[in-house]
Order: structure tokens, then C-alpha cells, then sequence
């Protein structure tokens, strides 16, 4: 934009929706027609439960909501293990924006602010292995808040030094991005890599090579 001041600073990331997406909904799509379930219930059942939410805070563990999605089915352990795997089968990471944000830096500090279960942190840094593109990765289930909370919008700007209007926060959520705006953050609300990428890229106002 003609005339913009701006100095940007930091790069603010959600994980799941924008880096970690579901690629392949069959597994989750099967289940639901074995069991007799509509459409996006079974994403329901697991991630918006009274359990999943308290897991998002650090209050539970991810053995509890799959024993709740168990009972909430009525499936025997093996049927309930296989559940769980088909599940997340069709989940990827997306390797272009994972290399486009190892690009940010060092020009950009980078961080990860995500509502995550306790799990989280070691699916990152162990399967799938990207923690290394961020200089800072906030879990909501490790701090106790969760997006849009403004509270871990801070939390994040004081671990990274920055003031809200010297970074970029990127999330699927239209709730996230309106949470972050509230802040004072710069937000992009991703809808695809190009869209985004192509936001991003005009606010800062330069292609990473």
C-alpha cells in the first residue's frame, strides 16, 4: 500500500487448518456412514466435546477424549483404536508453506499459536517435524488459554518482543483472526497457501526466494 509505515517484525501462525490440514476425509467419511452418523459429526464429537475443550486448556488428556468418542459410540477398544487411526490418516502437512516460512527467516521472527492437546508439542517436534521453522511455539493446552482469548494474543507478542502492529497473524478461524485484529495484530484469514501467501507477501512486501 502507497504510504505504509509499517516495519514488520514477526510472523504469527495457527497450525491446524493452515499448516496441518485434512487432505482426505475418507477415513472420517466411512466411519460416519458405518456408524449412521451425518456429515461432519464425528469431527464434532472429537473436537468439540466438553473433554476436547478442557483438553485444549490442559485440564485432559487425549486418552479421555477418545474414551469419551468410544463411549459416545458404544465401540469395543480395537474398534475404537482403528477409529482413531482412520481419523487423522487423511491429515498432511503442507510442505510449501512449511518451506515458505522457513524462508520468512531471519528477516521475520516466527511463531505458532495454536489450540492444541497436550500432544502436541511432540507430534511437532517428533512426526511431524517443523517445530524448527519457528523461533517461539505457544500451545494452548501448555499456557491454559485458548484463541481468540486476548490474553494468548499477548502471550505470544511478549515471547516474540513485538508490538501488536509490527506482526502478521495467519488462521483458519474467522473468530481467531477477528480476536487477533482485536489486539491490534495485522490478520489474515487463510483460506488457501496462495491466498495467503499472497496476503502475506503484499504486506510485507517481499517474495522470500
Amino acid at each position: 500500500m502507497a504510504g505504509r509505515t509499517v516495519a514488520f517484525k514477526a510472523v504469527i501462525w495457527d497450525m491446524g487448518g493452515v499448516i496441518l490440514r485434512t487432505a482426505d476425509r475418507s477415513g472420517r467419511e466411512a466411519w460416519e456412514a458405518e456408524l449412521g452418523l451425518p456429515p461432519g459429526e464425528l469431527d464434532r464429537l472429537v473436537f468439540e466435546s466438553q473433554i476436547s475443550r478442557r483438553a485444549a486448556v490442559g485440564q485432559a488428556s487425549v486418552d479421555q477424549i477418545w474414551a469419551h468418542v468410544a463411549q459416545a459410540l458404544g465401540l469395543a477398544p480395537d474398534r475404537a483404536a482403528a477409529l482413531e487411526r482412520d481419523f487423522w490418516s487423511g491429515d498432511q502437512v503442507d510442505p510449501r508453506l512449511v518451506e515458505y516460512i522457513r524462508q520468512l527467516r531471519p528477516t521475520y521472527r516466527t511463531a505458532l499459536l495454536s489450540n492444541a492437546w497436550p500432544t502436541a508439542r511432540q507430534l511437532i517436534e517428533d512426526e511431524w517435524r517443523f517445530a524448527d521453522i519457528f523461533d517461539i511455539v505457544i500451545l494452548s493446552a501448555e499456557v491454559g488459554l485458548v484463541k481468540p482469548d486476548p490474553a494468548i494474543y499477548q502471550l505470544a507478542l511478549e515471547r516474540l518482543g513485538v508490538a501488536p502492529g509490527a506482526a502478521v497473524f495467519i488462521d483458519d478461524f474467522v473468530e481467531n483472526v477477528e480476536g487477533a485484529g482485536a489486539v491490534g495484530l495485522h490478520a489474515i484469514h487463510f483460506q488457501s497457501t496462495e491466498q495467503t501467501i499472497e496476503a502475506l507477501q503484499a504486506l510485507l512486501g517481499r517474495v522470500p526466494s
